[in-house]
């Protein structure tokens, strides 16, 4: 029954030459430089103008709302994660090579597992964290935009607020998926298994 569900992609035959290992580093440095786009980005909208002292006021309470949000969602996140661990661990399973030989005994493949999806949670974690932080800020410097009578000015900010969070989900996905490819190889179908978890349950929360 625990074959059953904890069915996986187990162990994969092959073998990462030249032209494999190229196409890795390719996708961590895409990763990165999803990344650095990111805090680029960044860096445009938080320059742009916050509009007026009102306006500001207006968006530093909302902004102290979506922190205590963010704060009470975390708390309540972190309550549900301890038994998830826990889960996670004891429905691994032994990674067998074709030959029968163990590739990842129980104890590797649930410890390596583990801290896949605690690493997916916190990569999926921390980019919401920024988006939202981002959002409001981006949200009075549109409307500070606009107000001047200029779309093309208002359209970058709201565009460059929306994209520090694609950025960041891309960059951070990438080259946590691609890490775990590098590392683990031949057994990496099985450890992806919890770092996508990890990511896609935060992001289900948030």
């Amino acid at each position: 029954m625990t074959q059953l569900l904890a069915a996986e992609g187990g162990y994969q035959e092959f073998v990462l030459k030249g032209g494999e290992w190229f196409v890795l580093i390719g996708s961590a440095l895409t990763a990165l430089l999803a990344l650095a786009i990111g805090f680029f980005l960044m860096k445009g909208v938080l320059a742009a103008d916050a509009g007026t002292p009102k306006m500001q006021e207006i968006a530093a309470a909302i902004q102290e709302g979506a922190m205590a949000y963010l704060k009470r969602q975390f708390k309540t996140i972190a309550v549900i994660l301890v038994p998830l661990v826990v889960i996670v661990f004891v429905t691994s399973t032994e990674v067998l090579k074709p030959n029968g030989e163990s590739a990842l005994s129980f104890a590797e493949s649930g410890l390596f597992r583990t801290l896949a999806f605690i690493a997916g949670c916190f990569m999926s974690g921390l980019t919401g964290f920024i988006g939202m932080g981002l959002a409001v800020r981006g949200n009075v410097r549109t409307a500070a935009a606009a107000k001047t009578g200029s779309m093309p000015a208002a359209l970058q900010v709201a565009f460059r607020t929306g994209g520090v969070a694609g950025m960041f989900t891309v960059g951070l996905g990438l080259i946590g998926a691609t890490v775990i490819i590098m590392i683990f190889q031949n057994t990496s179908s099985a450890i992806l298994i919890g770092f996508g978890f990890g990511g896609s349950l935060l992001a289900l929360f948030l």
